[in-house]
C-alpha cells in the first residue's frame, strides 16, 4: 500500500506571502549640486510610492547618500546604516535603481549581496531586473558589477578631463583656501587676522630670523596655526614657499590614481600655473627675496630641496651612520680659528642630547680617509682571495635561487589560466552550475593574485642580487686590471665603490661596499 506524501512547501510559501515584506529603498547621487539633489528627491518620492502601493510590501525606511561617490562603501553613511539595520533584522527586502547606484566596485557589490543573502535579505535592481533571491543570477550580477566598475572609471576620467579644463582656464575652485585666506562670494580673499600673521612671517625671515625662531615666536604669542597645536619650522617654510601668497596658483600639486588614491605630483601629471588668480598678501619682490634666503641657508647646510637629505657637498655627507644609535654623522670643525684645528664627524643624536642618548664620540675626517686608503690597498693585494669567491657565490645564488622559483611560479600562473578556460567552457556548455563556477573562479583568481605577489617579491630580491653581483664584478675588474696601491684618499674611488660607513666604536669603522661586503678598519684617535 502506497503512502500518500503531502508537500508542505506550497503552504509554507502561502504563509510567507501572507506576511508583508519589510521593504527599504536605497538611493544615491554622486554630487551635491542642485540638479542632482532634485534627482535624489525624485528618487525618494518614487520609491516611497512604489513600496506603499505594493500590497505585499511594508514600507520600512528610505536610505540615502548625498554627494558621495559610489566607489568605496566606507564613505557612504546611508549604505552602512542600511546594512546595520539588515543585521538587526529590521529589513526583509531592498529595492534600488541600479547596480551602479548601489556600488561601483565589483568586490563590494558581491560582498554586500552575499552578506545580505546569509541574513535572508535580498535586493532588487530595477534597471537590470535582477532579484538576488534567484542565486543563479550571481554570475550575471558579477558581470554587471564589473561593467558598473568600468563605468565608474570612465566617469572618473571624464571628471578629470573637466577638472583639467578648469585648470587650464583658471576657473577651478580651490577646495580649501590656504592659511591667510577665506572664501567670499566664490573667490578667496585675505583673512584680516591670518593675513597679518603671513606678513609677519615674511617680514621676520627677510630680517634674518630662521624658520625655527619664527615658529617659536608665533607659539610664544599664542598664535594658532591652520593645523596642529603649534607652529613648526616646516609649517613656516610651507608658507614661505606657497605661491598663493603672491596671488598665483599652481594647480594639480596632487593627483588621484585609478584606484582612487591621492598622491603628491612629482611630474606624473601635468601642472597648471596661473598668475594673478586672486588678491596677493605678499609682494612678488618679498616672496622672491625670501625664496633666495631659504635657498642660501639650504646650501650652507648642504640640504637638497625636496629630497630631505644632505647633498654630497662633502664626500662623507649623509654617509656615516652611528653603529650605536643609527643616527647620521654631521661635519664639524674642532678648535675653529685656532692652531691645530681639524675636521671631525660627530653623531647628530650625541650632539643634540649632549651624550645623554648616545655615547659615540667624534671621529676625525683625516683618520677616515687614511682608513679608506688602507682598506683599498688591502683589498687590492687580496682581491683574488676575497672578490673572486664572492662573485662566484653571487652567480650561483642567482642561478639556483630566485630565478628557478620565478619560473615555477610562472608555470603555476599559466596552469591557473588554463583552469579558468576549462571552467568557462564547462559553464557555456551547461555542464557547470553558475554558483559553483563563480566560487571556483574566485578561488583561482585569489590564488593567482598571491602567486603574482610572490613573483614580484622574488623579482625585486633577484634584482637586488644582480645589483650586488654587478658591483662585485665591477670592483674585481677595477682591482685586477686598472687599480693599484694608492697613497692618498681618492674621492672618485670612494664614490664609485662605497655605499656608506658605519662607526662601530671611536676606534673602529666599517666600509659598507656596494657589492655587499662590510670591510672593517681600525682608526687612530
Amino acid at each position: 500500500m502506497m503512502r500518500k506524501v503531502m508537500k508542505i512547501e506550497a503552504n509554507g510559501d502561502r504563509l510567507i506571502s501572507s506576511l508583508k515584506l519589510r521593504t527599504a529603498a536605497y538611493c544615491r547621487v554622486s554630487t551635491d549640486n542642485d540638479g542632482q539633489l532634485l534627482s535624489l528627491e525624485a528618487q525618494k518620492q518614487h520609491y516611497e510610492k512604489v513600496i506603499k502601493d505594493n500590497p505585499e510590501w511594508e514600507f520600512a525606511e528610505l536610505y540615502c547618500d548625498e554627494g558621495i561617490s559610489g566607489t568605496k562603501k566606507e564613505n557612504r553613511e546611508g549604505l552602512l546604516r542600511l546594512l546595520q539595520d539588515c543585521e538587526k533584522h529590521k529589513i526583509d527586502f531592498i529595492i534600488t535603481k541600479s547596480i551602479s547606484r548601489f556600488a561601483r566596485n565589483t568586490a563590494d557589490c558581491l560582498e554586500i549581496v552575499r552578506r545580505l543573502s546569509e541574513l535572508g535579505v535580498f535586493i532588487y535592481f530595477e534597471k537590470e531586473n535582477i532579484n538576488t533571491r534567484a542565486m543563479d543570477s550571481e554570475l550575471l550580477l558579477s558581470v554587471l558589477s564589473s561593467l558598473a566598475e568600468n563605468e565608474s572609471v570612465s566617469i572618473s576620467q571624464n571628471n578629470k578631463w573637466g577638472i583639467k579644463r578648469r585648470f587650464q582656464s583658471g576657473t577651478f575652485k580651490l577646495a580649501n583656501p590656504p592659511y591667510g585666506y577665506i572664501y567670499c562670494s566664490g573667490t578667496i580673499v585675505p583673512h584680516p587676522e591670518q593675513a597679518a600673521v603671513v606678513k609677519r612671517i615674511f617680514t621676520e625671515v627677510l630680517a634674518g630670523r630662521g624658520t625655527h625662531a619664527v615658529a617659536e615666536g608665533l607659539n610664544a604669542d599664542g598664535i594658532k596655526p591652520a593645523r596642529g597645536k603649534k607652529w613648526t619650522a616646516s609649517a613656516v617654510r610651507g608658507i614661505l614657499e606657497n605661491e598663493k601668497y603672491v596671488g598665483d596658483v599652481l594647480f594639480q600639486k596632487t593627483y588621484t590614481d585609478d584606484n582612487f588614491i591621492r598622491h603628491y605630483n612629482h611630474g606624473e601629471e601635468e601642472m597648471y600655473y596661473m598668475q594673478d588668480h586672486h588678491e596677493a598678501i605678499i609682494s612678488r619682490e618679498n616672496f622672491e627675496a625670501a625664496k633666495r634666503i631659504l635657498e642660501q641657508r639650504g646650501r650652507e647646510k648642504g640640504i637638497e630641496k625636496g629630497a630631505g637629505k644632505y647633498l654630497n657637498r662633502y664626500v662623507f655627507s649623509g654617509r656615516i651612520i652611528c653603529g650605536e644609535c643609527g643616527s647620521v654623522f654631521k661635519r664639524r670643525i674642532h678648535m675653529a680659528n685656532k692652531p691645530g684645528q681639524y675636521i671631525a664627524w660627530c653623531c647628530s643624536k650625541h650632539i643634540a642630547s649632549k651624550t645623554k642618548d648616545c655615547s659615540m664620540v667624534y671621529i676625525r675626517d683625516d683618520r677616515i680617509k687614511a682608513a679608506f686608503v688602507l682598506m683599498m690597498n688591502k683589498l687590492y693585494s687580496n682581491h683574488s682571495i676575497i672578490l673572486k669567491p664572492l662573485v662566484e657565490a653571487l652567480k650561483e645564488q642567482d642561478a639556483s635561487g630566485s630565478y628557478a622559483k620565478i619560473r615555477e611560479i610562472d608555470a603555476k600562473i599559466e596552469e591557473n589560466a588554463e583552469r579558468v578556460q576549462i571552467l568557462v567552457s564547462f559553464l557555456t556548455k551547461g555542464y557547470l552550475d553558475p554558483v559553483l563556477f563563480n566560487k571556483q573562479n574566485n578561488e583561482i583568481k585569489a590564488e593567482t593574485a598571491r602567486l603574482r605577489e610572490q613573483r614580484a617579491a622574488l623579482a625585486a630580491s633577484s634584482a637586488g642580487g644582480r645589483s650586488a653581483l654587478s658591483e662585485a664584478e665591477a670592483l674585481l675588474k677595477y682591482l685586477s686590471k686598472e687599480g693599484g696601491i694608492i697613497e692618498e684618499f681618492d674621492e672618485f674611488l670612494f664614490e664609485r665603490f662605497v655605499e656608506g660607513i658605519t662607526v662601530f666604536s671611536p676606534a673602529e669603522i666599517g666600509f659598507r661596499m656596494k657589492c655587499g661586503l662590510v670591510l672593517r678598519e681600525r682608526i687612530e684617535r
